[in-house]
């Protein structure tokens, strides 16, 4: 069945122009759906690829271009070679064609045959005259399977405080949480949110996944007193008054009820760093910093110029004085050059922040964890942010991302994040993606990529128009995907990708093509082609991690009890009667707490202490999880303590303080990191895991 869209769907010309540059003209939200997008989201959305479809005739000539650029091109910008494979590009070039390969390394080859992993520049001549310079991406057929199931601890580091935390957990208390479960729970891994710098004032959007930058740390996650010069302040008096206050900030939030604030923080960190830096670097610290900037490059100068000029101008660079909004302009190189000593500060910001990350997943592996730290790959950045600034011509103006309607969103999604452009990706051979990448790779034993269909595909929605009024832009899924395995491999990482919710038929196939893991969540787990009944263990796929909840879900305990529900009532988020969420929820959890008897796995382990009956559920939630064949299991933190409150609520803004609760236990008491190793009841679910078999 089709449906038309909000409003005039495409003409014919208009829908052959759009499916030459990737711009759907509908969607199927389901098999049986089909929705036509419309003229005005299709012809928006080729705007923003620079092309004209505003007129008929517009559209005719774009359209007559574009096919003549087609007929007459030799290759694609970008070529995918899987390592013992072939490349249909190549494959299709005229008898006779001569090929020139330059490789990373700077040899020179006559062949695309046993060529090493990496990008290398491909030049094609035809007999005919015609020639085209090329990116070739020579990528490993796919990532190494894990071959042993591991389990880890998944938690948003913000909310794990200790009593050395200034007010919010650190990148001091992550190295401590994974020596601690490396060697006293056999965790083989912890997965935190994405720790990408954010953008500065105040208030801060406290969302980890709208970040100014995905390429460099935050530096609010520095464990000030680990930076080696904190010890070789002159006057460490000056230090007394912040430490002080972060004392204070921590005590409200762990006694008080307060809730975290970053942006204290952060003022506070700003002001021990700022009389840190006035220490001067040893030799070897100074060459190893000498280092980091000659790595990171013009990658960094960038990103420390925007957070330079957004101390002096604000942090939306749209409204910053014209020549600043361009950062190669000579306006923004003299401004550079004046601000030289705030650009050095922000460099240095960001290799301390690198240093702190990269130092907590030695300390992971060294406690014996065969992954270690998972980090999390936002799918986007904020509009006015340093990546939208330095990076502007690879992202669509205009545009922003999200989700079309669907059965849990009428109106559809719009996450306010702009689109790269997948043409002027291609150009590049991808290397805004390899460079992003390559950076979290340098301390990650594993990444998740957040909604990894992305990699596919992104619901474009025009600015000033509602969601419903967006459509997909397509991506070179082969070469994003021979990216991100050649730059996992290449750092010995494994990568998970967040593939909940609505997922393109045969994406979820590709990516376990190229031993990219999945995300399978408990809840979600039913036998949706059949009865719909919650789906048995030896159903499950095994590449994947799987888990019984997530930062934007229930906590276990909530779950099982409806809490979930009551909260959202108080809230007034329910769009049917309060009594038919009960029963639904309640009819939910009974199905799943009926599997588990029937395996026979509602008991509760103590360990010496006593159990509740919700606490032998949540084990026996685990306990199902370890009889899948999945080979990564995650246990949510909050949940080893019945937390009770979802770190994040979709839907809320002001209404639910997201991103801002510390781990508490079943009464909302904070539980520190030091709490949490004492834990009886953490122990006692964590054993469950520990002792099981390793298959």
């Amino acid at each position: 069945m089709t449906e038309q869209g909000p409003a005039e769907p495409p003409s014919e010309d208009l829908t052959r122009l759009a499916g030459l540059h990737g711009v759907a003209t509908s969607y199927s939200p389901s098999p049986d759906r089909t929705v036509a997008a419309s003229a005005t989201a299709v012809t928006l959305a080729l705007a923003a690829l620079g092309v004209d479809a505003a007129t008929p005739g517009a559209v005719r000539a774009a359209l007559a271009g574009r096919e003549l650029e087609l007929s007459q091109r030799l290759l694609p910008p970008t070529v995918v070679i899987w390592s013992g494979g072939t490349s249909s590009a190549l494959k299709a070039l005229p008898a006779g064609t001569r090929l020139h390969v330059e490789t990373e390394e700077g040899e020179t080859h006559t062949s695309v045959d046993e060529l090493p992993p990496g990008v290398h520049r491909l030049t094609a001549t035809a007999p005919d005259g015609r020639a085209a310079e090329v990116h070739l991406v020579v990528a490993p057929a796919r990532l190494p399977t894990p071959t042993t199931r591991s389990h880890g601890l998944l938690v948003q580091l913000y909310s794990l405080l200790s009593q050395r935390s200034w007010g919010m957990g650190d990148l001091g208390d992550l190295a401590e949480l994974g020596a601690w479960a490396g060697r006293a729970l056999g965790a083989g891994f912890v997965q935190v949110n994405p720790l990408h710098a954010a953008v500065p004032g105040a208030p801060t959007d406290p969302s980890p996944y709208r970040p100014s930058s995905r390429r460099f740390p935050d530096p609010v996650h520095l464990r000030v007193e680990d930076v080696p010069e904190y010890a070789y302040v002159e006057d460490p008096a000056r230090l007394r008054p912040p430490a002080a206050r972060a004392a204070e900030l921590r005590t409200a939030v762990l006694e008080k009820g307060a809730l975290i604030d970053r942006d204290a923080v952060w003022e506070l960190k700003r002001q021990a760093l700022e009389l840190i830096r006035e220490v001067e670097l040893g030799p070897g610290r100074r060459a190893a910093y000498a280092d980091f900037l000659a790595e990171q490059g013009q990658a960094l100068e960038d990103h420390a110029t925007w957070y330079a000029l957004a101390e002096v101008h604000g942090s939306d660079w749209s409204t910053w004085p014209l020549e600043l909004r361009d950062p190669r302009s000579a306006g923004t190189a003299r401004a550079r050059g004046e601000l030289m000593d705030r650009v050095d500060f922000h460099c240095r910001l960001a290799w301390l922040t690198d240093t702190q990350l990269t130092e907590a997943q030695r300390a992971a592996r060294e406690a014996g964890m065969p992954i270690g730290i998972v980090h999390d790959l936002a799918v986007g950045v904020h509009p006015q942010g340093a990546d939208a600034w330095a990076q502007q011509e690879y992202f669509a103006a205009g545009m922003s991302v999200g989700a079309p309607p669907d059965a849990f969103n009428a109106r559809g999604q719009d996450w306010g994040l702009p689109p790269w452009r997948p043409d002027r990706l291609a150009e590049s051979g991808y290397a805004p993606y390899r460079r992003l990448l390559r950076a979290l790779f340098r301390y990650a034993g594993a990444l998740r990529i957040d909604h990894v269909m992305g990699l596919f595909r992104l619901w474009w929605v025009p600015q000033g128009h509602p969601p419903t009024e967006g459509t997909y832009v397509r991506y070179d899924a082969e070469a994003m995907l021979a990216i991100l395995v050649l730059e996992a491999s290449r750092a010995g990482s494994i990568v998970i990708g967040e593939d909940l919710g609505t997922v393109e038929p045969g994406v979820r196939e590709k990516l376990r093509e190229r031993g990219v893991l999945g995300t399978s969540v408990l809840w979600f787990e039913r036998d949706w082609e059949g009865d719909g009944r919650p789906l048995p263990p030896e159903s499950w796929r095994a590449d994947c991690l799987a888990t019984a909840t997530t930062h934007d879900l229930p906590s276990t305990a909530a779950r099982l009890t409806g809490e979930h529900v009551e909260l959202r009532h108080r809230l007034d988020l329910l769009t049917r009667p309060l009594e038919e969420e009960r029963a639904e929820a309640a009819a939910d959890a009974g199905e799943w707490l009926a599997l588990l008897g029937r395996l026979g796995l509602l008991h509760g382990t103590g360990g010496g202490h006593a159990v509740s009956e919700e606490e032998a559920q949540i084990q026996a939630v685990h306990r199902f999880l370890l009889r899948t064949p999945s080979r990564m299991v995650g246990v949510w933190l909050p949940d080893t303590v019945g937390d009770r409150r979802p770190q994040n609520l979709p839907g809320t803004w002001d209404q639910y303080p997201n991103w801002r609760l510390p781990v508490a236990d079943a009464e909302g008491r904070p539980v520190t990191l030091e709490e949490l190793a004492r834990s009886p009841r953490l122990h006692a679910l964590l054993d469950v895991l520990r002792t099981a078999p390793r298959e």
